[in-house]
């Protein structure tokens, strides 16, 4: 089973095993942007033995009313995503970059001060709004629609692109505090907002995960029922 398992994608693997997300988080797994990446080629990367990692998906206790993403319709999807990622992502980072902002006029000197961090924030902040904004214009009524490949193709592939830019932001905001750990002597605030990074963090890797990994790729999937014609020539 272990063997069935480092074989399969990230992507594949966080939306068939519930909880699988968390076990990726702990050995620091991007199963968002890198979903393609089988089990045994991120194992490697990371020099963990893909074993383990597959131990740990293999007891993972199921997790009752687990939604299978992959088998509802596009616009529920959809739904979902606005109302738990889009609108979620806007709520926190005003109060996130007003925490750094804190953090870094109070504790500036500090050599374990994440300096520059609100202006990171800031730039994340705006290039997610941006982002959120194509796909509630355009790519997300497309798929409302009914539109799939290839008419959804060039949309869907710059939103790709755009998801590892933000994924390369989640790199320097890790690079920036230490991987989202507070110094032992950390004031509340900086706790506070230490919390927030981590489940901002969270929720922007689930977000993309179920984007790319599920609503991207079922509508870049052949319709059911499509056939391909050949043309006989005489």
């Amino acid at each position: 089973m272990t063997i069935d398992l480092i074989d399969q994608t990230l992507g594949n693997l966080a939306c068939s095993v519930p909880g699988a997300t968390r076990i990726f988080r702990q050995f620091r797994l991007d199963f968002c942007c890198g979903g393609d990446v089988p089990l045994r080629d991120a194992a490697a990367r990371i020099d963990v033995d893909p074993q383990i990692i597959a131990g740990a998906l293999l007891a993972l206790e199921p997790e009752d009313a687990q939604t299978d993403w992959r088998t509802v319709p596009a616009g529920q999807l959809i739904d979902y995503l606005l109302a738990r990622f889009h609108e979620r992502h806007r709520d926190q980072f005003p109060e996130l970059i007003r925490l750094a902002s804190r953090v870094e006029q109070v504790h500036g000197s500090r050599p374990e001060c994440p300096n520059g961090l609100a202006e990171h924030l800031w730039n994340m902040q705006q290039e997610l709004e941006s982002h959120m904004l194509k796909e509630e214009q355009i790519l997300f009524p497309m798929l409302q629609r009914g539109m799939r490949f290839p008419q959804a193709q060039g949309p869907i592939s710059v939103m790709r692109y755009e998801h590892e830019e933000h994924g390369n932001a989640l790199a320097q905001l890790a690079a920036l505090t230490n991987d989202i750990t507070p110094p032992a002597n950390a004031c509340n605030t900086w706790r506070a907002l230490y919390r927030g990074l981590a489940e901002m963090r969270d929720d922007l890797m689930q977000h993309i995960h179920l984007e790319n990994n599920v609503l991207f790729r079922n509508a870049e999937a052949p319709a059911a029922g499509s056939q391909t014609i050949e043309v006989v020539q005489s």
